[in-house]
């Protein structure tokens, strides 16, 4: 049973992404519907997926000694993410029925975002590192395909072909890591290299591992690689959410997360994680404080949020990091899908001519508060219970400043919080904009999203059984809701997190009245740089366009004859993997 269940929530996405493509586009109302359905039957197999959560393969198909077996192993952090990308993808393409009303190309939208939602599914089911990066690819595939789905627009184009290549950066990491995998081992089952770790040279171990986290930081937009994620907002809305911050930009966190048994110790990585996650979630915090664009405000904050994830990781705090995934995935979710209303509302993201929306978009401006709160991490909502948690693993295992660094960058999240709910919804109308009323299916999306930030965490000690019972290399400890709800409660660390929350909301609402305080000017230009680091990820988008420059002298220009040099090149890989060269 459970292999049927993992073949329909890959499956059932895909089938539909082609059904939805052959309806054709004189046909918008059903491919809606066909798109809806089957997005949510694909997030119902996903929830019944964890009735058969196991750390075995439940499908199992040999490709010969070369490629090995093609495993789907349903352990408990596959199937916390195939939820968030089901469920998450559900409410995205309900949210789309409004979004994309009168849209042209329908088809290819539905096609790429179903496709997605199915690769994103198997890249995390998969037991074989090969087969993870073949589903890998595809993501980065459909992610350039849909932030560029406005393909008049060259931002939008730009934007796409920036994500493709600085993710591509990521996928050579884990190509490489791959192969040396199997150099070594001769398998390319996960649950080998998991099992076998201390048997590899400890040259090639720390190869693997550095490479891995190289792929996880350009796939989640971690330092350096940090800035294509903000260019990716030229996608439509309801992409930012799902791919952009719940779903794809994940896909990194999986990786640290799943093999951080086998790299924990290697010299210096652990130390290295740590500090990618800290650097990332102070630089794209700060940058959050001036943005004007309220989906780039957004953008920064899900890198600043993933930094919080990936220090989490590197302190060994890697259930820890998941809780926080988990109710990251339910609360930006919310706030993108929320924004996204009222950029279709009012047509503009520019957060300085928003404000008084409040009174026109009560229901929007009450599911994004809710949002915010947790994004903020006030009590009880889910943000609060697992941040908290990941600043308590920080304090214990952690060096005290790298702490004292997240602390404040809780500040600046409360900080820039605020100021982005005051800008669009409350202080004076700075604009006369035609505001109209999000559609039924937007609300039904963002109203389930807003109950999921007061229910999730509620989750917390199932999650942690269904963690520690399935996944038998990371030696988790057994912890309850009740434990977790003592713990940080009464824990000094908590209550003084929440000052620092306080204090940012507090000075940014003193600001928002007219007190400046302290100037903002000097950062323009650092942010708009990056902090300096936009140049690295240029000279790669350069180098690369240079590099196809001159392949391109290869291109006869007949299709024919590329068509036949692609099937050669394809078959003589094939032969030499086949035969194990």
């Amino acid at each position: 049973m459970a292999g049927i269940i993992v073949a329909l929530v890959i499956g059932l996405p895909w089938l539909g992404a082609i059904v939805v493509w052959l309806a054709r586009n004189k046909h918008p109302r059903l491919q809606h519907i066909l798109a809806v359905l089957f997005s949510l039957l694909t997030a119902a197999a996903s929830i019944a997926l964890f009735m058969f959560a196991s750390s075995e393969p439940v499908i199992q198909i040999p490709f010969g000694k070369a490629f090995g077996a093609l495993t789907f192993v349903p352990d408990g952090l596959a199937v916390l993410l195939t939820a968030i990308a089901a469920v998450i993808g559900s409410l995205a393409v309900l949210f789309s029925v409004d979004y994309m009303h009168g849209e042209e190309q329908l088809g290819r939208y539905y096609f790429l975002v179903l496709f997605f939602i199915g690769a994103m599914i198997g890249l995390v089911l998969s037991g074989n590192l090969l087969f993870t990066f073949f589903f890998w690819e595809i993501t980065a595939l459909c992610s350039y395909g849909l932030i560029s789905f406005y393909n008049d627009d060259p931002k939008a184009v730009a934007g796409g072909i920036k994500a493709l290549i600085i993710t591509q950066v990521g996928g050579v990491g884990l190509l490489v890591g791959t192969l040396i995998v199997f150099a070594n081992l001769g398998s390319f089952q996960i649950a080998d290299l998991l099992g076998k770790a201390a048997t590899l040279p400890a040259a090639a171990l720390s190869l693997i591992a550095f490479s891995f986290l190289i792929a996880a930081a350009a796939k989640s937009a971690q330092f350096p690689f940090h800035t294509w994620l903000p260019d990716a907002m030229e996608a439509p809305t309801p992409i930012s959410a799902l791919i952009h911050a719940a779903t794809m930009v994940n896909a990194g966190i999986y990786l640290l997360a799943r093999f951080y048994p086998a790299f924990k110790s290697v010299p210096g990585w652990a130390m290295s994680v740590l500090l990618v996650g800290l650097i990332s979630a102070l630089i794209a915090a700060v940058s959050a404080l001036i943005a004007t664009d309220l989906k780039r405000a957004l953008a920064y904050s899900t890198v600043s949020q993933l930094g919080y994830m990936v220090y989490a990781i590197g302190a060994g705090g890697v259930f820890a990091s998941q809780f926080h995934l988990l109710s990251h995935a339910v609360f930006k979710a919310l706030l993108f899908l929320a924004a996204g209303s009222v950029i279709h509302s009012v047509g503009t993201r520019d957060m300085r001519r928003m404000g008084g929306l409040g009174r026109q978009m009560p229901f929007v401006r009450n599911v994004f508060i809710i949002g915010a709160l947790a994004l903020a991490g006030v009590p009880i909502l889910n943000g609060f219970w697992s941040k908290e948690l990941i600043l308590e693993i920080g304090l214990e295992h952690s060096p005290l400043w790298a702490y004292g660094v997240m602390l404040f960058g809780a500040g600046l999240t409360a900080f820039y919080t605020f100021r982005m709910v005051w800008l669009v919804f409350f202080g004076k109308e700075r604009d006369r904009l035609n505001v109209h009323r999000a559609g039924s299916a937007m609300r039904v999306a963002l109203g389930v999203l807003a109950a999921g930030t007061f229910v999730t965490w509620l989750f917390f000690g199932g999650l942690n059984n269904l963690l520690v019972t399935t996944l038998p290399f990371h030696e988790l400890e057994h912890e309850s809701l009740l434990e977790l709800v003592t713990t940080i409660l009464s824990a000094p660390a908590t209550w003084l997190a929440l000052l620092v929350v306080g204090l940012g909301a507090g000075i940014s609402w003193v600001r928002a009245r007219g007190y400046r305080l302290f100037g903002g000017d000097w950062l323009n230009p650092l942010v708009e740089s990056s902090f300096g680091f936009d140049s690295l990820n240029r000279f790669i988008v350069l180098g690369t366009y240079k590099a196809a420059e001159q392949f391109s002298r290869t291109q006869t220009g007949e299709l024919n004859w590329n068509i036949l040099g692609i099937i050669s090149a394809l078959l003589v890989v094939l032969v030499v993997l086949w035969l194990g060269a």
